[in-house]
This record gives structure tokens, sequence and C-alpha cells, in this order.
């Protein structure tokens, strides 16, 4: 990924890059695989939501750490939205299938935004073209079932296995969660004001007790 000349990145690193933004919405499911996942993915909380890339940026997607003298084998593409719960397997055939892409396609590569994205304006992110990762499992799951790259490499058994399990998954949760906030465990006190709108539903970012004793037990 190392090039002597201007940002010191090789143009197959450029790619790639691009490559990873360029789709990282369609392939989320598989780095962000539980509902508890979108807790984490919140505006404002440094969590790399913003499909942007930088390299001192911690509100962008793709972090690309600063070239040291002498350290030309350590450059490398830093994506920060997978999470622990992510199936490495599945994860790394994806990344590698998508910033593959990116080098076949030739993709345009996007300028580096070293500004705070979570201090932009909408207005501002339009202008920039800066779009943001999916901010729960359903609408994740839906742009992943329309995803040629997904099915490709992953094959179909797989990718059709995938998405019946996260459209049970989903239709528990909300059976579970419902519409009460009796029924939602909250995470801190004046922590998490954003919210999620799913299904007309205002869906809160807590953790609730259907999470708790869904995902704990495999933790």
């Amino acid at each position: 990924f190392f090039e002597k000349r201007g940002d010191f990145l090789s143009d197959s690193a450029k790619e790639y890059l691009t490559g990873l933004i360029k789709y990282g919405r369609e392939i989320q499911i598989l780095l962000n695989q539980w509902i508890n996942s979108y807790k984490r993915l919140i505006p404002g909380y440094e969590a790399p939501v913003y499909l942007a890339w930088g390299r001192k940026n911690r509100s962008a997607y793709i972090r690309i750490p600063e070239y040291q003298l002498g350290e030309e084998k350590s450059t490398r593409i830093e994506l920060r939205s997978p999470d622990p719960a992510c199936n490495i397997y599945l994860a790394l055939a994806i990344i590698q299938a998508t910033g593959i892409k990116g080098i076949k396609e030739h993709s345009k590569f996007p300028p580096p935004e070293e500004k705070d994205i979570f201090e932009m304006t909408e207005a501002e992110m339009k202008r920039k073209k800066i779009r943001t990762l999916s901010k729960n499992l359903k609408v994740s799951l839906e742009l992943f079932k329309k995803s040629k790259l997904a099915e490709k490499t992953l094959g179909n058994h797989i990718f059709q296995k995938i998405i019946q399990n996260k459209e049970i998954e989903w239709e528990n949760y909300k059976k579970a969660v419902g519409k009460k906030p009796s029924t939602r465990a909250k995470l801190g006190a004046g922590l998490v004001p954003h919210r999620n709108k799913v299904s007309g539903a205002g869906f809160e970012k807590e953790v609730s007790p259907y999470e708790i004793k869904e995902y704990l037990p495999v933790l």
C-alpha cells in the first residue's frame, strides 16, 4: 500500500479504500451482525458511522495512520466499524472482496476528511457526499439482500442463510421490545439522546432485556 510520492499511498491502496467506502453500507451486516452492534454506532460518540476516510479523524469509517520514516511496510488501512461479534471469516472475505472490487473498478479516490464529521451540518455532509452506515439491523439487512457483491463472495447458500437468520432475529427483537419504554433497560441516564425510527416506532439507542438475554451468554 506504500508509495513514496505524494500522500504515501499507492494507487491500489486508494482504490481498495474507495471500494470499502463505496460498498460499505451493503456489506455492513457482516461486520455488525447483531441488534446490539448498532447500539455502538451512534453519531457523536467517536463511533465510525461516516463513510469517509482520514488520518487523524476518529469520526471516519476508515483511518490511515500517518506515515513514519523507515516503516513503509506498516502502511495500512484501518477499517473501524467491525465489532467483536462479527464472524471473522465472513468479515475478512467480504472486506477483501470489496477492496479488490474497488481496485478492479479503478474507483475514484475521495479526498481525506480531517474535520470532525460529528460537527458538520447535514447540508455540509451532503455537499461532500458523506453517507452514513445503517442505523439498525433491519436497514442493513435490506441493503444486504440487494448486494450482488455479497452474494457472489459468500455463495448463494450462505447468503440466503444469513438473510433468513437475520430476518428471524429482527422479528424476535421487535416482538420482545415492542413500543413500551418500560420493556427497555436504560444504558445510562442522559447518555444516549439519539433515537432510531424503525417501522414507525421510536426505538431508542438503549440495551433491551432481550439483548442481554440473547447476546450476553454468548460473550
